[in-house]
This record gives structure tokens, sequence and C-alpha cells, in this order.
């Protein structure tokens, strides 16, 4: 990551600059370590950010919300500074949650299974 950038960002028009995507591996429960991006279906998931900046024509997602972004959607990342930071697709925002995901996917056997049971708004709806 080369691209450094200090003091204040903001996305244009509907964008959405969100930061603590979380791109670790996982453990299955036999032992076995699956990359986060391994190119295999055990990579490939969506990832939950935290949003810290929105574009001003952004009427769904409000700084401080998560977002359910589906896999790949979002930006090879910059440092804004000195932090890791991503933009992300708005058509890709597959949810928007007001608290903190905790452990939303887990890889098993190949592939990611969801291991939440809260309450995720996709649009005026709650699943």
């Amino acid at each position: 990551m080369n691209t450094k950038v200090e003091g204040i960002f903001k996305p244009l028009r509907d964008g959405i600059l969100v930061r603590n995507m979380d791109f670790k591996g996982h453990k299955t429960p036999g032992g076995i370590i699956v990359l986060s991006d391994d190119g295999k279906l055990g990579g490939i998931h969506p990832r939950w950010g935290e949003v810290i900046a929105v574009g001003n024509e952004q009427q769904d997602v409000s700084v401080g919300q998560y977002v359910m972004v589906a896999h790949g959607r979002w930006s090879r990342g910059f440092e804004l500074n000195s932090e890791t930071v991503r933009t992300v697709d708005p058509n890709d925002v597959l949810g928007i949650q007001d608290e903190e995901p905790e452990a939303i996917n887990k890889a098993t056997l190949g592939h990611a299974t969801r291991a939440y049971e809260g309450n995720v708004s996709v649009g005026a709806l709650e699943v």
C-alpha cells in the first residue's frame, strides 16, 4: 500500500469509506487455517466494515454504522492518517448494523457459513 493521505477525506456522491475490515484467516474445527482471500471458496465471503465517512448523496448509511459488503466490492485500501481504510461500492452493501458485529463469517468445509443471530437491517426489512 503506497497511497498515504493526511487530513480529512470525504467520499464523492453516495460513496462510503470504511475501516476495520477483517482479512485474517479462519481456523476450521479440525485446525486447518483457511486464508481469507485464498482464491478458493473458503476465502470468498462478504466482509463487515465500520463506516467512517459518507458522500453527500448517501442516504442509507451513516457514519458509525457497520456495513456488510459483497465479496470483492471494496478498494485495495490506502492509508488515511496512519490507518488503513477502504472505499466500498454502495450498490453492493448487503446489510447495515448499528452495533459492532462479532464473528459473522466462519469458514467450514471450504465455504463460509453465517454464525450471527442478531438483527441486520436490509432496507426496510429486518431479518
